[in-house]
């Protein structure tokens, strides 16, 4: 029988900071919406930087977000970390700056926010979004 456990804080800190890369949950009128998210985090709070659309709408609707990231080795041997959080749009150009610095320490080519089609379907541009997340709740299990 495989055995899970808690993570510790110290941990669960070191997975964050060695990952980039999870999965954002957002819920907007009893409706969940998963999608995978690159971020950083600067051992305080997430940032993460993407192109306007169903996300941003979830979020602007529910600002209440989960982000889990997770190191897999075999289906035996992984961690898995759950940030419950509030995520804030950055609109001052301090705030942006400082989180670009740390975004694109961790996601130098910052794919696939900016690969994605810079137009949508009916031809319009496509905007950008920069958010911070500063957790509430961070919380670690693995297998022991």
């Amino acid at each position: 029988m495989l055995k899970v456990e808690d993570m510790s804080p110290a941990d669960m800190h070191a997975l964050l900071q060695r990952q980039n890369f999870g999965h954002l949950g957002c819920a907007r009128e009893g409706r969940p919406y998963v999608v995978p998210m690159h971020y950083a985090y600067d051992g305080k709070e997430f940032y993460f930087l993407t192109t306007e659309g169903m996300k941003t709408q979830f979020i602007e609707s529910n600002p209440q977000v989960c982000l889990q990231v997770e190191e897999v080795t075999d289906p035996t041997h992984w961690r898995s970390v759950m940030v419950i959080g509030r995520a804030v749009e950055l609109t001052k150009q301090d705030e942006t700056e400082r989180a670009m610095k740390f975004i694109t320490e961790r996601n130098p080519s910052l794919t696939p926010a900016i690969s994605a089609t810079q137009v949508d379907s009916l031809g319009r541009g496509v905007g950008i979004a920069l958010y911070r997340i500063t957790p509430e709740i961070i919380d670690g299990r693995q297998t022991a």
